[in-house]
């Protein structure tokens, strides 16, 4: 008996074993009918997302479910897949990538662009032509660096590649190898916005030297020929592990380059999926797909000039995806039905939901701009946007309707009608015992609402000009100009005292000479009534000349402003002159609490559309609310008669609110939301939405 039982468990012990290294890269999902999970990674240049979401859309037609691709660096992807943290990504370019590869945990399967994916330097044609610059060995002449330089520091700035990725250490390679390290800046970081930036300096004449590859929407923006020149390297270099392609980056028939072939430095890369080698012996179904599929690079070229013109939000992406495999279906389903017979057969065009892992996302939403606009049947503002965006990472749509409370949205979310609640929610201590919140999705704070004031009597000017005198920094000044004028004075007399008889020998009658002659040198007055004749009085006169001129500019500009101030901000200039005044908020608000908190006996109202018009009736005197609000109210609804003084105070975060009993949600919420930070779309939505900070 002991041996039957000793046998049975060795034998659950090896199933356990082969079944642990056959899904060793693959989550299996018991309670979902769709298949295991594929956990797929994309690169971290967005000019690679469109094809990550093609093969995404095709491993789910053969029956997987795959979560939105992580976006990852260069080597922290190769890292990952080759320890079998994620399972593929489709964004491999090679020979760039040969030293990043793992071979005894990864492989590299397919060819997706074969020898098209180009990559070399550029310069713009008016500078090239200009000075006859066609090499990048012209550089290490200072003078040609120069025109180049951006920060000053004499080298040229060459915005290259960011730092995680496979080619920064080749541009870094090459600089060093031509010898250019002293004159050329390799300018990393994040490239997007960088050559954005880029554009619009060449745009406007200035001299542009970048590094870039195709496929790649810059090329539309900055045409080769056109607009900018190849800039060829000295020789062939490249970097050990890549020295067998060095004869391969001489390049015929590129257009804008100076020589046919062109040596551009770099040999044309291939673009392959890389996977989990374990991964792809558990799916063989999967192997099949990635040696077959092609993506034409004039495809992923029109659709990157797509997607930074005008349609560039992830479910737009997504769509682009879609289109495509809807457009070449003859071609793509000749690919599935080699990699899976069975695959057609599950496969259904007409749905909208093939790349839903989740479904829709109920969200409950309170109308407040900027955060939550509803107008002419449609919702718009920052916070739709990010939900729209983080449902799209999630691979999810959503479904929105309006409440007018807070409170309501808690209900709803706590009762299961809506999942996620947004609507400018500030993150408080008393919500968080009722619902769960996301990780901030804005820090921002109060501030002040007051009329924007019309041309104020001789009284009102002379109250707000000492009000904003004491505030600023001109009691200071003031203190320093007698301080500096008492010591000049007493210098001046005793340097002339003794033998000038423009300063009095008695010192009641001496110091007050002195005080006179140091405010009107000062002033740059001068009369010439009262002059310095010894020689040390003389160099002490040059020397408070010159400071003295400082210190009375410096006094006159803080006067000017502080009257200017006056003029502009009024009696309510922050919150410590909102004491004795009247004051209107919303009950229930942050600002509510702030006021009572601070001893201000605020008039709460019911909504902020009442806040708004008891201060144009005149019946309060401010409003103190959200400054994300109140700023979006003036730009919108103010017509130049309602202003936001001072900085914000007491500082707010703001929320995405979800049930306590759904923790995957909040998690996914997250998990999307830190994605998007990171490859920048937050950013972006913020600054079209809110403005830059």
């Amino acid at each position: 008996m002991r041996r039957t039982v000793a046998l049975l468990g060795v034998l659950a012990l090896l199933l356990a074993f082969v079944g642990f290294n056959g899904l060793a890269t693959v989550r299996a999902d018991n309670s979902d009918s769709e298949g295991p999970v594929v956990r797929m990674a994309r690169a971290s240049w967005d000019t690679g997302w469109f094809q990550a979401e093609v093969y995404r859309l095709l491993i789910r037609y053969l029956g997987y479910q795959v979560d939105s691709p992580v976006t990852m660096g260069t080597q922290d992807f190769y890292e990952a897949v080759a320890d079998g943290e994620i399972d593929l990504w489709v964004n491999g370019w090679f020979p760039t990538h040969n030293s990043l590869l793992d071979e005894e945990g990864s492989e590299v399967v397919g060819f997706q662009v074969y020898q098209g994916a180009l990559q070399g330097y550029f310069i713009d044609r008016a500078t090239a032509e200009e000075h006859d610059i066609t090499n990048l060995g012209d550089l290490r002449n200072p003078a040609i660096a120069a025109l180049f330089d951006i920060d000053g520091d004499g080298r040229a700035d060459l915005l290259g590649c960011q730092v995680d990725w496979g080619c920064a250490a080749i541009v870094d390679y090459q600089l060093m190898e031509h010898g250019l390290t002293d004159t050329v800046e390799h300018i990393q970081g994040q490239y997007s916005p960088r050559i954005r930036d880029l554009i619009s300096r060449y745009r406007a004449g200035d001299p542009v030297l970048y590094f870039t590859w195709t496929p790649n929407w810059i090329g539309g923006e900055l045409v080769p020929g056109r607009d900018v020149l190849w800039l060829e390297t000295p020789l062939p270099s490249l970097p050990p592990d890549q020295s067998s392609f060095q004869d391969s980056t001489a390049l015929a028939g590129l257009e804008g380059c100076s020589n046919d072939p062109c040596q551009v430095g770099w040999p044309p890369n291939d673009i392959r999926a890389v996977a989990n080698t374990a991964f792809l012996e558990a799916h063989p179904a999967i192997r099949r797909l990635l040696e077959q599929v092609i993506i034409p690079l004039e495809d992923i070229s029109a659709q990157n000039v797509r997607m930074v013109v005008d349609e560039s939000d992830p479910q737009d992406i997504i769509r682009h995806a879609r289109e495509w495999v809807e457009a070449n279906w003859g071609t793509v389903s000749g690919w599935l039905e080699n990699a899976d017979p069975d695959a057609l057969a599950r496969v259904d065009l007409t749905e909208d939901n093939d790349l839903s892992s989740g479904g829709v996302l109920r969200v409950t939403a309170r109308p407040l701009p900027p955060f939550v606009i509803y107008q002419d049947g449609d919702y718009e503002g920052f916070e739709v946007d990010l939900i729209r965006s983080i449902a799209a990472q999630m691979g999810m749509t959503t479904e929105i309707s309006l409440v007018d409370t807070v409170a309501k949205q808690i209900d709803d979310i706590n009762r299961g009608v809506a999942d996620v609640g947004l609507g400018g929610v500030a993150i408080t201590g008393q919500r968080e015992e009722l619902i769960d919140f996301s990780i901030p999705v804005l820090d921002s704070g109060l501030t002040i609402l007051v009329p924007a004031r019309e041309s104020p009597n001789v009284f009102d000017r002379m109250r707000g000009f000492g009000q904003a005198i004491l505030n600023s920094d001109l009691p200071w000044l003031l203190a320093l100009f007698a301080l500096t004028v008492l010591v000049s004075a007493h210098l001046i007399w005793g340097l002339e005292r003794n033998h000038n008889p423009d300063f009095a020998v008695p010192y009641r009658r001496g110091i007050w000479d002195s005080f006179y002659w140091s405010i009107v040198t000062m002033s740059t007055v001068g009369y010439g009534d009262k002059v310095a004749r010894g020689r040390w009085g003389r160099g002490f006169a040059l020397v408070w000349i010159a400071l003295g001129t400082l210190i009375f500019a410096a006094f006159t500009a803080a006067l000017a402003s502080s009257l200017a101030v006056s003029e502009l901000r009024g009696e309510i200039n922050g919150p410590d002159d909102l004491h004795g005044k009247r004051v209107a908020t919303p009950e229930n608000s942050a600002g509510h609490t702030y006021l009572n908190t601070h001893g201000i006996g605020p008039i709460a109202t019911a909504n902020l559309e009442q806040t708004y018009d008891l201060l144009a009736k005149g019946e309060v005197d401010a409003v103190v609310f959200d400054a994300p609000v109140l700023r979006s109210h003036v730009l919108d609804q103010g017509d130049g008669e309602i202003i936001t003084v001072g900085q914000e105070f007491d500082k707010l975060q703001y929320g995405l609110m979800v049930r306590e009993e759904n923790p995957q949600l909040l998690e996914d919420l997250n998990l999307a939301l830190l994605r998007m930070i990171e490859s920048g779309i937050y950013q972006r939505i913020h600054d079209q939405r809110l403005g830059p900070d």
